[in-house]
């Protein structure tokens, strides 16, 4: 198992920025994994925002990309995502994910929300 305990969210205004952190645990974490972050706002899926993999490589959606930078301290078995230039259309609950590669198990976090008034 993976357990998964988010903080940094919040309400700011459009422009603004806010750092969320994602500190995972469990028998099953290793620095193999892929951590990311995913949203979901009211009445939409939920969808990818940023991965990072094992090697540092990383991938972000195109509403996000310039504004928004995944990070992990393997160290810690931390994932980070700053968000600047926040867009009301940012808001939703943000969930950290987990993905083991070799048995294919998605963990989740408990869901964070940021609210970005304009």
């Amino acid at each position: 198992q993976v357990q998964l305990v988010e903080s940094g969210g919040g309400l700011v205004q459009a422009g603004g920025s806010l750092k969320l952190s994602c500190a995972a645990s469990g028998s099953m974490f290793s620095i193999n994994v892929i951590m990311g972050w995913f949203r979901q706002a009211p009445g939409k899926q939920r969808e990818l925002v940023a991965r990072i993999y094992s090697g540092g490589r990383t991938n972000y959606a195109d509403s996000v990309k310039g504004r928004f930078t995944i990070s992990r301290d393997n160290a810690k078995s931390t994932v980070y995502l700053q968000m600047n230039s926040l867009r009301p259309e940012d808001t939703a609950v943000y969930y950290c994910n987990v993905l083991v590669p070799d048995i294919v198990v998605n963990f989740w976090g408990q869901g964070t929300q940021v609210t970005v008034s304009s």
